[in-house]
């Protein structure tokens, strides 16, 4: 009796053992299929370390440690400018940090562009490319576009003054009260103080500052003294060339210039001669003579 409890255990626990050994093969088995239909499906993507901003930034925050941490990011959809570490971010830790210079959302990609060099201000020179110049234009409410404009805008520049005189005048040319477009698309890197291109409330103006070249800046110091100033904002992603525009209040009324008059031609001198025959006296032509 013993000897057959024995045999029935034995070929029990044999039994047990050869079902946990099939079913450990077939989890196996399942595992190697799923994972392997998993890398069908999803192909692998490349990706490398960037720096993001850990918290929102608003323009002119100066950056620390605290503020930014590394993530994962794909390598096709990389934008030019990012930073790889925190070390490259800042150099020389935060005895020289970075500043803000457009706000930035929380997990959003620190750039270049969007910061400082180290150490570094948020000034109105870090807006300036290599050969340009900051220069001050005074507006007003009508010739500021009535608060509109904001740092990062593309703007004409209408100049209106009196040029020339009657005396002085040439066929075609303006004379009198005279509005000409003397700068287009010039871009407006200040409003006031306000050069944070994220400003959203309207400025009454009382100056804007336009990135122009040397020799933009010394034509329009020359039309600030000399006349005024007005703005026109160009829409966005207009890039067209604005032609030569010059209006003076002749053609603005089509008023058509009146010819001048034709000198008189000079009158023909006729000279006579005086006969009297008897009572009758006969006058006849003769040629003129000095």
């Amino acid at each position: 009796m013993r000897l057959v409890f024995g045999l029935v255990l034995v070929l029990g626990l044999g039994l047990a053992g050869f079902a946990v050994y099939m079913a450990k093969n077939y989890i196996q088995s399942y595992q190697t299929q799923l994972e392997k239909e998993r890398k069908q499906r999803a192909p692998a993507i490349k990706t490398t370390d960037v720096i993001v901003a850990g918290r929102p930034l608003a323009y002119g925050d100066r950056i620390t440690q605290e503020d930014v941490r590394r993530v994962k990011f794909p390598v096709d959809a990389l934008p030019e400018g990012t930073f790889e570490s925190v070390e490259i971010l800042l150099p020389e830790g935060e005895e020289k940090p970075r500043t803000v210079l457009r706000s930035l959302a929380e997990n959003e990609v620190l750039l270049a562009s969007k910061v400082t060099e180290p150490g570094a201000s948020a000034g109105i020179t870090t807006k300036l490319k290599r050969g340009m110049r900051a220069f001050a234009i005074k507006v007003d409410l009508s010739s500021g576009v009535s608060g509109f404009l904001r740092p990062g805008d593309y703007v004409d520049i209408y100049w209106t003054g009196k040029v020339g005189s009657e005396r002085l005048r040439t066929e075609g040319d303006s004379t009198g009260e005279v509005t000409k477009l003397i700068e287009g698309g010039m871009e407006l890197i200040a409003v006031d103080q306000v050069s944070d291109t994220n400003t959203t409330g309207a400025i009454d103006a009382r100056t804007v500052t336009v990135s122009a070249r040397p020799q933009q800046v010394a034509a329009l110091a020359q039309a600030q003294a000399t006349g005024r100033l007005s703005l026109s904002l160009v829409g966005v992603g207009d890039t067209s060339v604005s032609e030569v525009v010059e209006v003076d209040q002749r053609r603005l009324l089509g008023i058509a210039e009146a010819a001048p008059e034709a000198p008189e031609a000079p009158k023909k001198e006729v000279c006579t001669i005086r006969t009297r025959r008897g009572s009758e006296v006969i006058e006849t032509q003769i040629p003129c003579t000095n």
